[in-house]
């Protein structure tokens, strides 16, 4: 899995998704399908967060996967998203929450400054993986994990990539996944592909004294929201 996007090409089909999550937030509230809580609940469990941890949620939506997080009582959620109507309802319901608008290849937090990160349902929607993945190898802390996750399985991705207006990569399967987190030094201790639930749990491999290696990034379209 390539990034084969021109940067003009990324922001407008990023234009594309915000328009349409902004238009459709109330279909991605609660009461969400079947069988869909209990996968948010192991996707949390999967990932050995623990107390006093800190918590990255990319591409939040309305924060359906925080409740889950929320169980093991960490020190701080950051939730990120493009569609600043989405985090208008991660606001409200979850006010302790910090938000951000915008992508996460982005992100401007400090270095070494996460736990986990969680890309729940959204990680065909990440147009550029290499930025995002860079990014996120340079937030988490050594040991830290990333869990990349959907609650409908990879081959509902197959079937909406029929009906959005916006492009959606296909989820990797074991092979390619492994291919592409190893590049920025992941590596994978869980990988589930089951019908209707997607799961990869990796750990970054830096040690303690090794810091990200710096990457120019436009962080002046990125907003805090207090």
């Amino acid at each position: 899995m390539t990034d084969r996007f021109t940067r003009e090409q990324i922001k407008e089909l990023n234009e594309l998704q915000r328009k349409y999550f902004n238009e459709n937030v109330d279909i991605f509230e609660p009461p969400l399908p079947k069988g869909v809580p209990a996968r948010l609940k192991a996707t949390v469990q999967a990932s050995g967060l623990r107390p006093g941890e800190k918590v990255l949620d990319v591409g939040t939506g309305t924060g359906i996967l925080i409740p889950y997080i929320l169980k093991y009582r960490p020190s701080e959620i950051h939730a990120c998203d493009i569609a600043e109507q989405m985090l208008e309802r991660v606001k409200q319901k979850f006010p302790r929450v910090i938000t951000h608008l915008g992508d996460v290849s982005g992100l401007p937090l400090p270095d070494d400054s996460l736990d986990v990160a969680f890309i729940n349902g959204c990680f065909s929607n990440i147009l550029d993986k290499s930025k995002s993945l860079d990014n996120l190898h340079r937030l988490l802390r050594p040991q830290g994990r990333l869990v990349i996750s959907h609650p409908l399985g990879r081959n509902f991705i197959v079937e909406l990539k029929q009906h959005t207006p916006f492009h959606l990569d296909l989820l990797p399967d074991e092979a390619d996944a492994k291919e592409l987190l190893e590049r920025y030094d992941f590596e994978i201790l869980e990988f589930r592909d089951e019908f209707a639930f997607y799961l990869v749990v990796a750990k970054i491999r830096k040690s303690n004294k090794e810091t990200a290696a710096p990457s120019p990034r436009q962080f002046g379209d990125w907003v805090r929201i207090q």
